[in-house]
């Protein structure tokens, strides 16, 4: 049986800039699952709220809006404050701080099946990509955030050293080059590899949570890949789209939890009920078994409440 969580806690990014995108992206999910309760936080600019995140917020009839972010805002959701009704389950992607909050108060509150944010892209490239796209792809990730991770892997030295300068040459016309810069010299990397199984285990090692495979001959290797969040195929299938309005959703797993999990959907709004119904005949075919393992485990109480109704008087 399928119920949905009663209420739900929506984290939005907006420090330094705000994503409506990522209201959407949260929100409909929950919306179609039939969540009746959602809440958003999202932290103001100057004391102002961005005008795009409250479009989002309306076109999804989400009423209960705050000004509160980082962890305070996840603090505020899990326990409740004179203001704000606290919530059973809190989704959303943040900085490295919100995602240590989340771990923090995991159990007192439902969190996705995942670790979302700070951003990731891995980039596979060969000979016949282009160095400008790849490079504005980087940079794409990296303006998210001072600590968002873009790692290019590549078997073409030369294809590389192109890409290394255009990243440069990219930067000094953006308006967040700063933080994308400290992204990139912190967390980033162009990696050189000699062989495709290389660039397969690096990215089920890596686990990314966008995965762009820039390259002619993409279906090769697709299928030996394990461990990414979403994976963009071809030149024109970019990372940036997929934020946006491709379909597939944009809070994926990051930090290599795409190990053991998969991008937010309408299943993290349900909490599933197992249903039970035995016969007569049905408990006194499989009963015997309880009882014999019941027995072994030492748990006697169990074997007892099997036999008394299979017992034949």
């Amino acid at each position: 049986k399928y119920i949905p969580i009663n209420s739900v806690g929506i984290y939005v990014p907006g420090s330094s800039v705000s994503y409506p995108s990522t209201v959407l992206m949260n929100a409909i999910p929950a919306m179609i699952a039939g969540v009746k309760r959602i809440v958003m936080v999202n932290p103001c600019k100057n004391g102002k709220y961005n005008p795009g995140v409250l479009y989002a917020a309306k076109k999804c009839k989400i009423s209960e809006i705050y000004a509160v972010g980082g962890p305070s805002a996840i603090s505020a959701l899990t326990f409740g404050t004179k203001k704000i009704k606290k919530v059973e389950k809190i989704v959303g992607p943040g900085n490295l701080y919100v995602a240590a909050a989340k771990k923090e108060v995991f159990g007192q509150v439902g969190l996705e099946s995942m670790t979302a944010g700070p951003s990731e892209v891995t980039i596979v490239s060969d000979k016949f990509s282009n160095p400008e796209w790849v490079a504005s792809d980087l940079i794409a990730q990296a303006e998210h955030d001072v600590m968002a991770q873009c790692i290019l892997i590549s078997k073409n030295r030369e294809f590389i050293q192109d890409v290394k300068k255009s990243i440069y040459n990219q930067l000094r016309s953006l308006d967040r080059s700063e933080i994308a810069r400290k992204s990139l010299k912190s967390y980033g990397a162009l990696i050189f590899v000699d062989s495709e199984k290389m660039i397969i285990d690096l990215i089920n090692k890596i686990a990314p949570e966008h995965l762009e495979l820039n390259i002619k001959n993409f279906k090769k290797i697709l299928n030996k890949i394990t461990n990414a969040g979403s994976i963009c195929l071809g030149k024109y299938a970019v990372m940036a789209m997929t934020d946006y309005n491709v379909g597939s959703n944009h809070i994926l797993p990051t930090n290599s939890s795409s190990r053991y999990s998969s991008g937010l959907s309408v299943n993290e709004f349900y909490k599933r009920i197992s249903l039970i119904n035995l016969s007569k005949k049905g408990i006194e075919s499989l009963g015997p078994s309880v009882i014999t393992l019941a027995n072994f485990e030492g748990l006697e109480g169990h074997a007892k409440s099997v036999e008394l109704r299979i017992r034949r008087k």
